[in-house]
């Protein structure tokens, strides 16, 4: 007997209600998935909230703390970065001050002072000193990380005229300095001055802020002077010298200056104490610089003192004609 076949009407309908089932499990999935990536993302934005306020809570308990009381550290290590001319020596010695600090306050202020002479030496054209904390098997400690640019003109020169209005003449001055050639902070430097007729000076000189292991900077400066005082004394002077500096700190310098110097009367009209010195002589003489400046700032102080006292002693060579004097000049500045 045959079997009555199925009626496709209703066979498409089961099909059809399949498929509508079939839809609204994958859309009733699908808003799942949606509602657990919203949960997902509402923990991890709750989660980064918190770390958010722990870090912003421990970075204000650290300043609070800074600011209420000493904090003890130690400097584990100095890294220095940028320098590729420059001699890690020369940076070592700016910056052996940091490791004599012993709380957070002393390491800040030593920091600062740090990058002040860094950018002193005038040849870096930015310094970013920061703090690091240190090894975890260290507790307590940080390392200090100096990050300099090196100038990239080291040539550099300069031209101006000068009115003077007293004297009703003008001075061309110019020079021309080269840094850090060797790479040990060094400052070569040619200088030429003109006042119309009456001076003329050439100069030549090198300053080392640190030199093989030497405590105070090295200058050396060799000139050539003409003057002419035909006007007003009746003499002409040439001078070739050298200027050493010997010693030199915050506080205190001492210059020896060595010249041999011609002196002449074309007019024959000088007096009896130029005529005594007519001819050539070697002049020397030391001269000792102390200053002390208590401004809260060099270019537009409001509040403080500064005080320079200069001191030379001429005549040490040991020659008759030899010119001695003694010469003391002082200036004081309050604000």
């Amino acid at each position: 007997m045959a079997q009555p076949e199925d009626d496709p009407v209703v066979r498409n309908h089961n099909n059809d209600d399949d498929d509508d089932d079939d839809e609204e499990e994958e859309e009733e999935g699908e808003q799942n998935d949606d509602v657990e990536d919203e949960g997902e993302e509402e923990e991890e934005d709750k989660d980064l909230e918190s770390q958010k306020a722990k870090l912003r809570n421990r970075f204000q308990n650290f300043f609070s703390r800074i600011q209420n009381e000493s904090v003890p550290i130690r400097v584990h290590d100095v890294v220095i970065k940028g320098n590729t001319k420059t001699k890690d020596s020369l940076i070592e010695a700016e910056t052996a001050l940091l490791k004599d600090a012993s709380t957070i306050q002393e390491l800040f202020a030593a920091s600062s002072d740090v990058n002040l002479r860094l950018q002193a030496l005038e040849i870096f054209d930015s310094v970013k000193i920061t703090l690091d904390s240190g090894p975890t098997e260290l507790p307590g400690t940080a390392n200090v990380i100096v990050d300099v640019v090196e100038t990239r003109s080291p040539l550099l020169g300069e031209i101006g005229v000068f009115n003077k209005g007293e004297a009703s003449s003008s001075t061309l001055e110019g020079t021309l300095k080269y840094k850090n050639i060797f790479g040990y902070g060094d400052l070569w430097d040619g200088a030429l001055a003109y006042d119309c007729g009456h001076k003329a000076e050439m100069s030549a000189g090198v300053f080392l802020p640190r030199f093989k292991g030497l405590v105070t900077p090295v200058t050396a400066r060799l000139f050539l002077q003409s003057q002419d005082c035909l006007k007003f004394s009746s003499f002409k002077e040439r001078s070739l010298g050298l200027s050493l500096g010997l010693f030199s700190t915050r506080k205190h310098d001492l210059v020896c200056n060595l010249a041999w110097r011609t002196l002449t009367d074309p007019s024959r009209m000088a007096s009896s104490s130029i005529r005594r010195q007519l001819g050539h002589g070697l002049l020397s003489s030391l001269k000792y610089t102390f200053k002390i400046d208590r401004r809260n700032s060099p270019l537009r102080p409001t509040n403080g003192f500064a005080f320079v006292s200069t001191t030379q002693i001429g005549g040490l060579a040991p020659d008759s004609r030899c010119l001695r004097f003694l010469r003391q000049v002082w200036f004081s500045f309050h604000v």
